[in-house]
């Protein structure tokens, strides 16, 4: 049985620890309130862009833009997007299973499939698992913008349509609300059911000067549009992942700390009757 000295130091000890997962639920919900901002500001703008694009697309069906053709698929590009930290639940694990689901039902060989990571614990996961790693970024802030993953955005979309690979699909988690997220598979390349998509507009456009050379502009930043999105909807998932996380630590804790507290003030007690005991006991023994 441990003494009251052990007790008592495990009773401040776990203390101390759930003034620290406090105070990080509390920065996460700062940080979610923003991130959650920034994904509800972005919806309009990637709608505005679909209704553009599909309508230019289902106008042009002989356009033969390699971004709107599908081809015979030989290799799949991946964007895994996570966090660059732990402590946010299933967050990460969550995805990282995910495509690693994926991969295992599609592919015999990694030489049918390359990775794009965002965010460290996806990178570093691949990489222990020897997949190839084509394209990282880590380090990103709390609330990021487009020049941050401009580059892998780019690129993921460039190797595309250049041919390296026929298929481009992304993995992340969707934010649904505080308390709950939806790991997500979207396929980003090719580009064939966006005409679907926008079934139901109404808008008509003219084009100059023409709907070919808009599209040659469009469709990539359409792409990249996408990248983006589900980059800030997934750090809305985390941050709140985040908050829920250290909220269940703080609760655990707090439970910790009173079923410590009740067994060190019986084991006190215990002492405390012991002694007088010995002092009755002593006492009668002198007379």
């Amino acid at each position: 049985m441990a003494s009251l000295r052990d007790i008592k130091n495990k009773i401040t000890s776990t203390k101390k620890t759930s003034q620290i997962t406090k105070a990080m639920q509390m920065v996460s919900a700062s940080k979610l309130n923003r991130a959650e901002e920034n994904a509800k500001a972005y919806v309009p703008y990637m709608s505005k862009m679909q209704e553009v694009v599909g309508s230019i697309a289902s106008g042009t069906s002989d356009s033969g833009h390699p971004m709107l053709t599908h081809r015979p698929v030989k290799k799949t590009a991946y964007i895994v997007i996570t966090s660059d930290r732990g402590l946010a639940g299933a967050y990460n694990s969550n995805v990282i299973r995910a495509v690693a689901n994926a991969i295992t039902e599609r592919h015999a060989s990694k030489d049918e499939y390359v990775i794009f990571a965002i965010g460290r614990m996806g990178r570093d996961f691949f990489v222990k698992r020897g997949s190839n790693v084509i394209g990282e970024v880590i380090g990103l802030p709390d609330q990021p913008s487009f020049s941050h993953v401009k580059e892998i955005a780019r690129k993921a979309v460039g190797m595309f349509t250049d041919g390296t690979y026929d298929e481009l699909y992304m993995y992340y988690n969707h934010f649904v609300s505080a308390i709950s997220s939806e790991v997500t598979e979207k396929k980003v390349l090719p580009l064939t059911d966006i005409a679907a998509e926008t079934t139901g507009s109404t808008a008509s456009y003219e084009f100059e000067p023409s709907s070919e050379a808009i599209l040659e502009v469009l469709l990539p930043q359409y792409a990249e549009s996408l990248i983006f999105g589900a980059l800030l909807d997934g750090k809305a998932s985390e941050h709140a992942s985040r908050m829920s996380a250290m909220k269940s630590a703080t609760d655990n804790a707090t439970d910790l700390i009173s079923n410590l507290t009740l067994v060190y003030n019986r084991a006190r007690q215990a002492a405390i009757t012991q002694e007088i005991t010995e002092i009755v006991g002593g006492a009668s023994a002198l007379e």
